[in-house]
């Protein structure tokens, strides 16, 4: 006998210890990126034309793009596949994807120098850059996710508007569209999320593209010709990992128990997708004879025996494990070396591997880099909080509706 769950907004208050905490850091951040916007990059940065990209790049955009791609890899799951049993993780995996994304789209914003040409892209186009292609994949896959969760919104409002006063004539045509866009959206949705999948396939590749044409400014132990798709297996194995992170934190927050039975599945499928990413980034060592490299300690080499054993190898032992997986902590712990493992990949490829020619000093974020990073992040999880307390974003059982049995009322199976 099973529950039968139903996603609805969860009944608890904004502001608490932590969230008071984190809004904190947000408040902090929003005060530096004033800051960076009234004076510039050099006001709040340590950026130079030496170093022309940061931690803002490192980790607000090429961290963000991988950690949200739970949103791709569980509309696969849910829609393509048809495994209706993910259809619990469905939506809050859409939302962590749409937040990702949108902060992606502010670290471009912040991090360009005349960032009031953001729009340059959509009208002068350059087919030829790498940049380009990840620039138009994600704000059309941003647009993607904003329709998808369009029905989220249509499910919340409808026959719940109630503007008072000179706003009450608003009601009735606010429903009524409302209710159209329900309607044709239940028709059209497959259509976005194919599209939703191709585009994020497309630009997570893409990024190790744009490292790939740095050919002797990276340390070969992260450069090779197959990086794109290093990039594009690392983004799929770490997307379940992100869904069952946040599933777990968010059923802390909020005190309710998750769905282990989901999410001990996508431990399971986790494990060799981790195996096959290993099996590459190995492969390709041995075939070009970068592991040569490990034998000499320096700065790259430690991160990357770091970034490989504890992001990847010890996971991937753990996500094999029957013991591991039936454990809440477990889980959690498995996950968060996984995406700690890919934001660190991440920021090795762009930061560590990367040696700017003729640079006369090294690069180190400022405070105010750092505390921009923090307030994005905080930011995210603070607009998560009020999207799944005021949306049907969440499942939980449904106490209005029977279980259901896997025996019928006549004694046999379903």
């Amino acid at each position: 006998m099973r529950e039968i769950m139903k996603p609805t907004p969860l009944k608890a208050k904004f502001f608490s210890p932590g969230t008071i905490i984190v809004s904190i850091f947000a408040l902090n951040g929003l005060v530096f990126l004033a800051l960076r916007f009234f004076y510039g990059l050099g006001a709040v940065t340590n950026l130079d034309i030496q170093h022309p990209w940061g931690i803002w790049i490192a980790i607000d955009v090429a961290s963000g793009v991988a950690l949200a791609a739970g949103g791709f890899t569980t509309a696969a799951l849910g829609h393509v596949i048809h495994q209706e049993r993910y259809e619990v993780i469905l939506r809050p995996a859409l939302l962590t994807a749409m937040l990702g994304y949108t902060f992606v789209a502010m670290g471009v914003f912040i991090d360009i120098g005349r960032w009031y040409y953001i729009w340059h892209p959509l009208v002068y186009w350059n087919p030829n850059s790498p940049l380009f292609e990840v620039g138009i994949c994600v704000m059309t896959y941003l647009t993607t996710l904003y329709i998808e969760f369009l029905p989220v919104v249509t499910e919340r409002y409808i026959g719940n508007l109630n503007f008072k006063g000179m706003l009450a004539f608003l009601n009735k045509p606010l429903d009524s569209l409302l209710r159209w866009l329900d309607r044709n959206l239940a028709k059209s949705m497959f259509v976005f999320v194919i599209l939703g999948i191709v585009l994020s396939t497309l630009h997570q590749s893409s990024l190790g593209t744009l490292m790939v044409i740095a050919t002797s400014k990276m340390h070969p132990l992260w450069h090779t010709p197959i990086l794109p798709l290093l990039f594009l297996l690392s983004a799929i194995m770490v997307g379940l990992p992100m869904v069952i992170f946040e599933s777990i934190l968010a059923s802390w927050s909020f005190k309710f128990e998750p769905e282990m039975d989901v999410l001990k599945s996508l431990g399971r499928i986790t494990g060799p997708l981790l195996a096959v990413y290993l099996g590459f980034k190995l492969g390709d060592m041995v075939i070009r004879g970068t592991f040569v490299y490990l034998s000499t300690i320096d700065v790259n080499s430690v991160m990357f025996t770091i970034e490989l054993l504890f992001g990847v190898i010890i996971p991937m032992r753990m996500f094999f494990s029957e013991k591991i997986l039936s454990s809440k902590l477990g889980l959690f712990i498995a996950s968060t070396l996984v995406v700690l493992g890919v934001a660190l990949n991440r920021i090795d490829n762009f930061l560590v591997a990367y040696n700017p020619p003729y640079a006369v000093r090294s690069y180190f974020p400022s405070f105010g880099e750092i505390s921009i990073t923090l307030g994005f992040i905080s930011m995210l999880v603070l607009l998560y909080r009020v999207f799944v307390i005021n949306f049907p974003v969440i499942s939980k059982p449904d106490k209005s509706l029977m279980p259901v049995s896997k025996y019928n009322i006549r004694g046999g199976k379903q």
